[in-house]
């Protein structure tokens, strides 16, 4: 527990593992076991890597382009972007009772070349077709570890009753491997491309904002301001709250504002699904040096932004952003 406690850390901001040791000592922290070790829950909780944001790759799928992909790989590199590659499960752990935290291992000298912002593909046999031929299942998820952090990557999976994929991730042990292709590139970022990008993420959805909102705090020459409405059913299913909380209490150009369906007798954010007056009162204003991102389940992003197009396309903005005066040259749908 240990080890890979420690290793967990090295993929966190400094001020977010400091946080949590001085919460290891606090007896109030909760902590959920597996049959190896006992993990802090609010600590490991650094993000979710849900495969609801993502389905676009199975129509078109947005293989970044970089000399990694010209080449079909790279020496420094652990992904391919042309071919399925195995990664060896390390160790995992129960956080909760539906989350599990998966450390896959690589060669030590290389990293895993995941981009800003992009997620892996993963696959996993699912039997075979009437030809007899293999099928599978191929699911996206992003990391939550460092992407510069050498020979591993963090997974953190809710599994779900009915999710193939991540009942296979939970039917998996140490020395298994599961196969991964990428990265997909999603948005292409680039640093104060905005003046002020405004989030809205339900639940797993936060994932691909942790990987710009890291990406930005970490860069000192970055001066966009980031505004992030979050949604979850309870404060319980908030897994990034602590280290979200942390980002914000250290960069003064990141906002957050929770909201929950599902609100206990001591909650202070908001209550409710997100509103029109959320997204007035905490969203920068329509402009051209705005950008608003939206990733979560369907009912949401119907209510906020509209879906995308039948063809996976970003098609029009409608809901609340619609509403409130966003066009689709300020909003990008995840």
């Amino acid at each position: 527990m240990e080890v890979l406690l420690r290793r967990f850390l090295k993929a966190t901001p400094i001020a977010f593992a400091n946080a949590f040791n001085a919460q290891a000592k606090s007896s109030s922290s909760s902590t959920y076991s597996s049959a190896k070790f006992r993990l802090p829950y609010a600590a490991v909780a650094a993000g979710i890597s849900g495969g609801l944001s993502c389905f676009y790759f199975i129509s078109s799928p947005n293989i970044a382009h970089s000399e990694q992909a010209e080449e079909g790989g790279s020496r420094n590199i652990a992904l391919n972007p042309n071919k399925w590659v195995e990664f060896k499960l390390q160790d995992t752990a129960i956080v909760s009772h539906n989350t599990q935290l998966f450390r896959f291992s690589f060669d030590p000298s290389k990293k895993l070349g995941l981009d800003i912002a992009s997620c892996i593909l993963t696959r996993a046999p699912l039997g075979q077709d009437a030809e007899g031929k293999p099928k599978y299942v191929i699911r996206p998820y992003t990391p939550i570890s460092d992407p510069e952090a050498k020979g591993y990557f963090d997974l953190l999976i809710k599994v779900y009753p009915e999710g193939k994929m991540s009942q296979h991730f939970a039917s998996l042990k140490p020395g298994d491997v599961v196969e991964v292709k990428g990265p997909v590139e999603k948005l292409r970022y680039t640093p104060n491309m905005k003046k002020h990008i405004g989030m809205i993420a339900g639940g797993s959805g936060i994932t691909p904002m942790l990987q710009i909102i890291e990406a930005i705090l970490k860069n000192p020459d970055d001066k966009t301001k980031i505004s992030l409405l979050y949604a979850n059913v309870s404060p319980d299913d908030i897994l990034l709250k602590q280290k979200l909380d942390v980002l914000a209490a250290t960069h003064p150009n990141l906002k957050i504002f929770y909201t929950v369906d599902n609100p206990t007798k001591n909650w202070r954010g908001g209550a409710g699904i997100i509103s029109g007056d959320m997204v007035v009162k905490g969203l920068p204003e329509p402009s051209d040096d705005t950008l608003i991102l939206v990733c979560g389940p369907p009912g949401m992003m119907k209510h906020v932004s509209g879906e995308k197009a039948p063809d996976w396309t970003q098609g029009e903005v409608s809901g609340l952003l619609k509403e409130a005066g966003y066009t689709e040259q300020m909003v990008y749908k995840f």
